[in-house]
Parts: C-alpha cells; sequence; structure tokens
C-alpha cells in the first residue's frame, strides 16, 4: 500500500509528521532518518505511514502481565496491512500499587498519552490498556489529540478456587476480607485466600472498573464490537489485537478519529448498558470527563434516567453471582446489545465501519437455558440500580449503588460518627471507645479530588467489633470513591467535596442524616443558620507544597463534572 493510498488528507504522514523543530524541515526529515537506521529500519519502511501502539506493559501493573503478546498482535495485524507499527510506553497505573490513589494520576497519564499521540509521528494509534484509570486516561487522550484511536484492553482474569469454591478478586477479596474481620476466618485461611483470588493476569472478573469501562468502550464506538469481554492470555483476546492492528490502518486511510463516533446518542448508550451492567459508580465520573473532552453535554441526570429507565441484564458479581468468562461464554457485550436493541440509539457507529443497528441485525437474542443475560423481560435485577442522590449534604449530587446495597438500610436517619480521612477511619473505626452502633453513620471527609485525588476508600470497613456481632452493613457517606468491586449502603462522590467547603465539611459527630434512596435525598438534619456559623469557622487543608499534587489540586474539577483538570 503507498503512504499516498493510506492518507486521505493533507500535510505531513508517517515518520514526517510532528517533526523535530531545527529550523531547517529537510535536515529534521535527515537527522530523523539517519537515527531511525540505527534501530534497522530502512527507506521501504520508513517510506510506509506509521501506526504507533502506546504500550502500558509494567512489572507493577499485574492486570497488564499478559500485555506483551497483546503488543505483538496489534503489531502483526498492521504489518499485515502493509504500514510500519511503532510501539512507544506511556505510564501504567496499577490500581493497587499507587498512592494516595490511582485516580490522583489518571490525568496525568492522559496529559502524558496525549503529549505522546501529538508530538511522535504516528498517523493512527492503538491504545493498549486494561487497569481501571489506564482505559479512561487514554480515551481521554485520544479524543484531545485528534488522531484515529482504537482501544484494546488486556482481558479479565480466569476465576480462582479455594476448598471447592469459586473466587474472583476482587469482589470475594471484600467478602472473605470482612469475614476475616468478623473472626470468621483465621490468619492462615485468609493467606490461602490470598494466595488464590488472582489466578492468571488480566483485569479483575468481576463487573468491576475495568471490565465495565471495557464494555463501555465498546459501546462508545471506540473498540471492536467483540474486543470488551475475551479473557486475558485466551485466544480470542489475542485475535482481538490482530483485528485491531488491521482496523487502525482503514481508520488511518480514512482519517476517522474518536470525534466521529463520539456523540450524545453513543453516550446515552453507554449510560444504558452502564445500567444494565450493574456497572461500576467509576464510570459516571469517566464517562463524563470522556464526554466533556469530546464536547457532549452529559451530567449526573442523564445517568441517572438511564439507570431509572434500565435493569440489570447481568448477572456478575458484585450485583449478581457470576463472573466475567460467564458473561463472555453467553455471548458478551454483543448479546448485551441485542437484549437492549429497543433502548439503544440504532445510528451509533462503531469503529469497525458499521452501525449498532446494522451489526445488531446478526446478532442472536440471550439464550434460554442460561441465566448470565437477562432480557427486558426477565432481567436480572429491576431499574434503579445506580441512584443520584441531592440534598442539603450533596446539593451538586451524590451517587449510590443501590442495585448492591441492602434494602434495609435505603431509607435511614443516624447519628454521624465523623472521620478526617481515610487514615483517620484506619486508625479509630475499631475502637470500641467510639460506641458505634448499627444506626450510626460512618462520614469520611476530605477525600475528594482536591483533598487527595479520590481514593477508593468509601467503602469503611465494618467495625471489627459489630462485624464480630454479624453486621455487615452500615450507612457510609463521603466525598471518596468506591472501587467497582466493593458493595454495600455506601454515598460516594458528595459534591462539592469538603475540601473545596461542601457540606460535608460541616457535619459533627452526633448530627442526624438522613438517606432516602427511593426519594433521591441525603441531608444533614441540622438547622442552616448552624450550618452557616460552622461555615464560617472552616478552614481548608493546606494546597500540596509542590508538583503534580499542587497542580491537580489546583486546577481538579469536581467529581460530577469528571474530576478532569479545568484547563484540558
Amino acid at each position: 500500500m503507498e503512504p499516498t493510498e493510506l492518507i486521505g488528507r493533507s500535510g505531513p504522514h508517517g515518520i514526517d509528521k510532528n517533526l523535530t523543530r531545527y529550523g531547517d524541515t529537510e535536515f529534521s526529515r535527515y537527522l530523523r532518518r539517519a537515527f531511525l537506521a540505527s534501530a534497522g529500519y530502512d527507506g521501504e519502511d520508513l517510506n510506509r505511514p506509521v501506526i504507533g501502539i502506546a504500550d502500558t506493559s509494567s512489572d507493577y501493573n499485574t492486570c497488564h502481565r499478559d500485555m506483551p503478546p497483546l503488543v505483538e498482535g496489534v503489531r502483526r495485524g498492521v504489518d499485515q496491512a502493509g504500514v510500519l507499527a511503532l510501539v512507544f510506553p506511556t505510564i501504567s497505573l496499577a490500581e493497587t500499587l499507587l498512592s494516595p490513589t490511582s485516580m490522583l494520576f489518571r490525568n496525568l497519564m492522559a496529559m502524558g498519552t496525549e503529549e505522546m499521540i501529538r508530538s511522535q509521528p504516528m498517523d493512527g494509534v492503538v491504545l493498549l490498556g486494561g487497569c481501571d484509570k489506564t482505559v479512561p486516561a487514554q480515551l481521554m487522550a485520544a479524543v484531545s489529540a485528534g488522531v484515529p484511536a482504537i482501544s484494546v484492553v488486556t482481558g479479565a482474569m480466569r476465576t480462582g478456587s479455594w476448598r471447592g469454591e469459586r473466587l474472583g478478586a476482587c469482589t470475594d477479596c471484600r467478602r472473605y476480607w470482612l469475614r476475616h474481620r468478623a473472626g470468621e476466618i483465621d490468619r492462615e485461611e485468609i493467606g490461602e485466600i490470598e494466595q488464590a483470588l488472582c489466578s492468571t493476569g488480566g483485569t479483575c472478573m468481576v463487573m468491576g472498573t475495568a471490565s465495565t469501562m471495557a464494555c463501555l468502550t465498546a459501546t462508545l464506538g471506540l473498540m471492536l464490537p467483540g474486543g470488551a469481554t475475551p479473557l486475558s492470555g485466551s485466544g480470542d483476546r489475542l485475535r482481538q489485537a490482530v483485528m485491531t492492528g488491521r482496523r487502525i490502518v482503514e481508520l488511518a486511510k480514512g482519517g476517522e478519529d474518536p470525534l466521529k463516533f463520539l456523540n450524545k446518542a453513543s453516550f446515552d448508550n453507554a449510560a444504558t448498558v452502564l445500567a444494565a451492567l450493574g456497572g461500576s459508580t467509576n464510570a459516571v465520573i469517566h464517562l463524563i470527563a470522556i464526554a466533556r473532552r469530546a464536547g457532549v453535554a452529559l451530567t449526573l441526570e442523564d445517568i441517572h434516567e438511564a439507570a431509572r429507565e434500565t435493569p440489570v441484564l447481568v448477572n456478575c458479581k458484585p450485583v449478581g453471582t457470576g463472573y466475567m468468562e460467564d458473561f463472555h461464554k453467553a455471548g458478551g457485550l454483543p448479546v448485551l446489545w441485542k437484549a437492549l436493541e429497543s433502548r439503544l440509539d440504532p445510528g451509533a457507529v462503531n469503529v469497525n465501519g458499521v452501525t449498532l443497528g446494522e451489526f445488531l441485525a446478526d446478532t442472536p437474542q440471550p439464550a434460554d437455558w442460561q441465566n448470565t443475560i437477562g432480557t427486558l423481560e426477565n432481567p436480572i435485577g429491576p431499574p434503579g440500580g445506580l441512584v443520584v442522590l441531592r440534598g442539603s449534604l450533596a446539593p451538586d449530587g451524590a451517587l449510590i449503588k443501590r442495585a448492591a446495597a441492602a434494602m434495609d438500610r435505603q431509607r435511614h436517619r443516624g447519628p454521624a460518627a465523623v472521620f478526617e480521612s481515610p487514615d483517620d477511619v484506619a486508625a479509630r473505626i475499631d475502637d470500641p471507645k467510639l460506641g458505634l452502633t448499627p444506626d450510626h453513620v460512618l462520614v469520611m471527609r476530605n477525600a475528594g479530588p482536591v483533598a487527595m485525588g479520590m481514593p477508593e476508600a468509601g467503602s469503611l470497613p465494618i467495625p471489627a467489633y459489630l462485624a464480630r456481632k454479624g453486621v455487615v452493613d452500615m450507612v457510609r457517606v463521603s466525598d471518596a470513591r468506591m472501587s467497582g468491586t466493593a458493595y454495600g449502603t455506601v454515598v460516594l462522590h458528595c459534591c462539592p467535596e469538603a475540601a473545596a467547603g461542601g457540606p460535608l465539611a460541616l457535619v459533627r459527630d452526633g448530627d442526624e442524616i438522613e438517606l432516602d434512596v427511593e426519594n433521591r435525598r441525603l441531608d444533614l438534619c441540622v438547622p442552616a443558620e448552624e450550618q452557616a456559623r460552622r461555615k464560617v469557622e472552616y478552614a481548608p487543608p493546606p494546597t500540596p507544597e509542590r508538583g503534580w499534587r499542587r497542580l491537580y489540586a489546583e486546577h481538579v474539577l469536581p467529581a460530577h463534572l469528571g474530576a478532569d483538570l479545568d484547563f484540558l
């Protein structure tokens, strides 16, 4: 294929794109080729168009353990199309190995990835990610960079086993840890479980953030339709990589950047799929951030309305009982789309070049014999799995995953027990002197975007002395996030956050807090004049002194606007 045949728009392309500035264009081209010769490239190579492959392999990111073969698969597909593939690294965000939270670095990864796409020579890019924040960061970057792009994910792990029971990270991690805190499982047993939970490379094998974002990326149109659910290390997963390598060449030929696929219809489809998945609350923040980059007006209310009308159709933990491998075997995301066909906009276009309606014409309905993917007539769970709350404690919104919360806690009024940070929770939650009861509302603040990057600390642990008495859920309220694998009556993303002077900063021990999920209310039951008096006394936490954390704290938007940086 001739370079001019590939690129349908004017301007430099291939290795001549984004030239280094030496004040002499021909010298820049000459020097670039001289150095690439040292890597074994000759004129035939360098006269071809270029596809970049963003590789987020890292020893710190075990979810991406099986990524090297994916890189080679994409390269093979690009090579088959007669185009040059060049692999480049970016930041890799490992969910469990970053302090204080990977979310603090999502925007940094998005910035870095965008700049590498913009500044290096490439006519299209394949973004290889998987672990929770890597995929949204890459999508944010791709939208802003304006270069043809496709996402490929590593895929989920296979399930493990302990004493005959299937195990999956990380919903089962939390379930067994709660039992360990309650004294039901001893140290030796929890050590055995620790070794069995993550049996292979790949992302969490439940409907956590990684699996949710994979499904939403394909629904938005930026991943091949079959790419969301194949397991890590499988032949299915590797074939997706090769097909993606071939397809990105066609997108580059037409100059089809992500904005071709991202519009209000595609985001509305994604919100509906999020609800049907019983998906991660984190996806709400990511979807809004990506939409804002794309110039699409997507709000908390849009997501609430989609959830209000859409039942849960996927039987996958933490909302159901199954795992991602079950979802994949049942037909995966395409079969879920088919079950939702009447609720989705059929005109949305995928990077495979066809509309959703055209694709679904040949897609089967969920099979009667399996209970993994339900139908609108016979769902796995009722509508309203995600609920946006408002009230005096969260005037700009808060979020609860009702599908994973205890029914008897969804209307509750109780006294607040206030914790100043995740570290304060860790230090005091098990202290019997606090006198906590199951009726207390556990309140944690100073864990929002401005305060510390918004860690997954919102699912506060049940006090050990209550857990030993059989208490498995309490109402918990914070400006933090929680893992998509978590469950419980947990109110998240309270906006404005405490560090920005939100009402959460004004709560004191013993204040009554009222939660009414059905009526979408979260209220601090303290007179307005008292709240005003407390606000005068409030002093915000100090801004970090230097570096990324200072830039982030000074420029991050609130959660209900996607927690992107204001200048991006």
